[in-house]
């Protein structure tokens, strides 16, 4: 057994200690179903991963990217280096994607950071797919925290998918969209009337 897969099947282990079979439960009982959800939170997932101490972390967040366990997944996006994470792999990662909750903790730990975050989140809001968008929406969302203003088709661009997603029947999704909204408009007056003729447009009150 190599290195790496000693230390998967240590972090596998370890899983038990945290279980939370209410947290698991109320997952399931929401439509989240995972092939294996120890209902570990997110917080104590965070100081795992902030504990796990390793040199080669691009292999072990690989390792576990291929298990098809929920807090091997999440541990997998805040393990990985950003800097080392390639596109192509991005892409992989996005595509393996099943569920919202992973949709978003790839958005939040590991793409905002990646050197190509807004290139990706931009192709992604265009999907056609829901999740792929749902990550995007919430790489957007850090970007325009951090003030990386897009140009101007960069901005024609995102209204027209955000809009779309807006009216969408997936509530993630919309939810998602409006959140990108809302920091978009947080970059300034310019944005903010921008935002707000485009949310008017289709007949809806921006918050």
């Amino acid at each position: 057994m190599t290195e790496i897969e000693q230390k998967v099947k240590d972090i596998k282990q370890s899983f038990r200690q945290m279980m939370d079979g209410q947290v698991a439960q109320s997952m399931r009982q929401k439509g989240v179903d995972y092939h294996l959800n120890w209902g570990a939170t997110i917080l104590r997932l965070r100081e795992m991963a902030d504990e796990i101490k390793t040199e080669d972390a691009y292999s072990l967040a690989i390792a576990l990217w291929k298990e098809n366990i929920r807090e091997c997944k999440i541990l997998a996006t805040m393990l990985m280096p950003p800097d080392e994470l390639l596109p192509e792999v991005a892409d992989i990662w996005m595509e393996q994607t099943e569920t919202v909750e992973i949709a978003e903790q790839l958005a939040f730990n590991l793409m905002q950071h990646v050197p190509y975050a807004a290139e990706k989140a931009f192709l992604w809001i265009s999907s056609a797919e829901d999740l792929p968008q749902i990550c995007g929406y919430h790489i957007l969302s850090r970007l325009f925290m951090r003030k990386q203003e897009p140009n101007e088709r960069g901005i024609n661009e995102f209204m027209d998918q955000a809009l779309a997603a807006l009216q969408s029947p997936t509530p993630s999704l919309s939810k998602a969209a409006m959140q990108s909204v809302i920091h978009f408009a947080d970059m300034g007056l310019i944005y903010e009337r921008i935002a707000r003729s485009a949310i008017h447009s289709i007949g809806l009150d921006f918050i």
